[in-house]
């Protein structure tokens, strides 16, 4: 049976490198922000969804959601956020379901789901192990004004303190990798991880 893997952490922590890096050492990931995006296209579940739940103004005129709008009318209302991630979280999570069977199907031993809500979405309960990567907030606010531009400091830091805590995440985590050093460090230890979650996936399909 395929290990199901979950890669999670907030916003500028470092968890897209260690997800590049794992991708490179030939570990299939997959970006559950990319589902998002497909179900967000024309005619997508997703789309209709969203439609219904919060009007037609949330949809651009090629019938995809227009996410500027969407996040301008749910950000800052926690009650609209909860509806919206019921709406597409279990559309995400079948998506993800399918991708794992299709993997397993093709003989591979293991996959990595990466997902900012991984626990938030009760993930706990559909992975096997998950990694979680932590940062301090003045090196997460610091990487998020370096790419992201028109962005403000006081900016980053709402957006950063509207997500889970570090410390929340690995109480629930199987592994954490503390992103405190350099880049090359990080992916030195993301090297190091897609090495123990391939002997731990071939320990387990040799089980089976």
């Amino acid at each position: 049976m395929i290990l199901r893997a979950g890669l999670t952490g907030g916003m500028a922590c470092g968890k897209s490198t260690v997800a590049r890096t794992l991708a490179e050492c030939g570990i299939p990931v997959l970006d559950a922000d990319r589902i998002v995006h497909a179900l967000y296209e024309p005619g997508e579940e997703g789309a209709a969804a969203v439609a219904a739940a919060f009007g037609p103004a949330m949809l651009a005129s090629s019938g995809a959601v227009d996410r500027k709008a969407l996040a301008a009318a749910v950000f800052g209302d926690a009650e609209k956020v909860r509806r919206l991630n019921a709406l597409v979280h279990p559309l995400v999570h079948k998506r993800q379901a399918s991708w794992f069977a299709e993997l397993e199907r093709e003989g591979h031993a293991l996959g990595v789901v990466e997902a900012t809500l991984l626990f938030e979405s009760g993930g706990r309960s559909r992975f096997d192990i998950i990694v979680t990567v932590s940062a301090p907030q003045a090196v997460r606010i610091e990487r998020a004004l370096a790419r992201t531009s028109g962005i403000t400091a006081e900016e980053v830091r709402s957006r950063i303190n509207a997500q889970w805590p570090d410390s929340k995440r690995e109480e629930l985590a199987d592994i954490v990798i503390r992103n405190e050093g350099t880049l090359p460090e990080l992916i030195e230890a993301s090297r190091a991880l897609a090495t123990a979650l391939l002997k731990r996936a071939v320990s387990r399909l040799q089980r089976t």
